[in-house]
């Protein structure tokens, strides 16, 4: 199950009344600013974070907040689009990595910006935005008197093994192979018990039959190469949980995707792939001397080969799992990955 959703549905919200599909209806403070908060409740209280966001608000002179509870029929997409309407200058996105991403979709080139309140297991925007993880407080507080930064989002059009074609957004990695395959196998209740350990659960089970597969990629603006790969990711930013760089380079509003072609050989394959993202694209690559380091180590064949361009288009020989920010998103035949360029407004420090 993706994240972003809960089992409740909402009820009312504050200053406004909501209908069954959370439409807001009788609201307007005129001349004042307003925010909206589109929360999770599997992943925060709104008790807790309600006196929070109400007080800070009131202190930069913004009018009241409204609140909306996602569940399982209605996404945190749908009701941002409501939020959007009704008029707000302001998002915060309160939950998980598919709460974040599911919000972005829906401020997407509103011009409305999108505030931060992770809550999640991998909170990965936040962290490639340096924005806190661990205090709501300043969370609350650089959403109210921060800067706004504009940055790209993500699309990735899938197209599906009856032919259909769906359109989803993603904020810092997509990807096809055994990363994808993991996130298929993950247990959504051992994920909120032990976090990121979950992944290891999943990926000791995964990873004895996995297996390269064929792939076909065509760079906007050049011809179309193939390739045998373990995984193939495309990153709108490039680090993952624990600071595994894994791709240094990637510039959140370059409007660009850096792309990560993963083909180890064996074990030592592994290995080597893990020292690169621990190690070189870590500490060594920050320093002159650790780059003339990795210059000089570095032998003629990678098991890590980088990549760069606006969109690119991906066939496959057989249908393969894709996963979006670390959410599981189906089977599919082929897919096209772009970047939006500066379609998202965030709030910074």
């Amino acid at each position: 199950m993706r994240s972003g959703f809960s089992r409740r549905s909402t009820g009312s919200i504050t200053g406004a009344s909501l209908t069954s599909h959370g439409t807001v209806a009788g609201m307007g403070e005129s001349g004042l600013k307003r925010a909206a908060v589109v929360y999770n409740p599997t992943r925060v209280t709104r008790s807790a974070l309600q006196p929070l966001i109400d007080r800070a608000a009131a202190d930069a002179g913004w009018g009241e907040t409204i609140w909306f509870e996602t569940t399982l029929t209605v996404p945190a997409k749908v009701l941002t689009r409501e939020a959007v309407r009704s008029g707000v200058d302001l998002v915060f996105a309160a939950g998980g990595d598919g709460t974040v991403r599911s919000v972005a979709e829906g401020i997407r080139d509103s011009g409305a910006a999108l505030a931060l309140l992770p809550s999640g297991t991998g909170n990965l925007l936040a962290r490639n935005l340096k924005l806190p993880i661990n205090n709501v407080t300043d969370a609350i507080a650089i959403a109210f008197t921060g800067r706004t930064r504009n940055i790209d989002l993500g699309i990735a059009t899938l197209s599906r093994t009856d032919g259909s074609i769906e359109e989803h957004g993603f904020l810092v990695m997509a990807g096809m192979g055994i990363d994808a395959d993991i996130m298929a196998n993950t247990s959504e209740a051992l994920k909120k018990t032990v976090g990121w350990l979950a992944y290891v659960d999943a990926g000791i089970r995964v990873l004895p039959d996995a297996r390269p597969f064929r792939i076909r990629y065509q760079l906007d603006g050049k011809p179309v190469h193939s390739a045998h790969v373990s995984t193939i990711l495309f990153g709108n930013c490039g680090t993952l949980t624990g600071g595994l760089e894994m791709m240094p380079d990637a510039i959140v509003d370059d409007g660009l995707l850096d792309i990560a072609v993963l083909q180890p050989t064996g074990t030592l394959g592994w290995i080597d792939i893990w020292r690169k993202l621990r190690f070189e694209n870590g500490f060594l690559r920050r320093s002159s001397i650790g780059r003339k380091l990795i210059s000089a180590t570095s032998g003629s064949a990678s098991t890590i080969s980088y990549l760069r361009s606006a969109g690119v288009t991906v066939s496959l020989d057989k249908p393969r799992h894709v996963e979006l920010d670390g959410d599981e998103f189906g089977v599919v035949a082929g897919v096209r990955f772009a970047a939006d360029a500066g379609a998202l407004a965030v709030r910074v420090r």
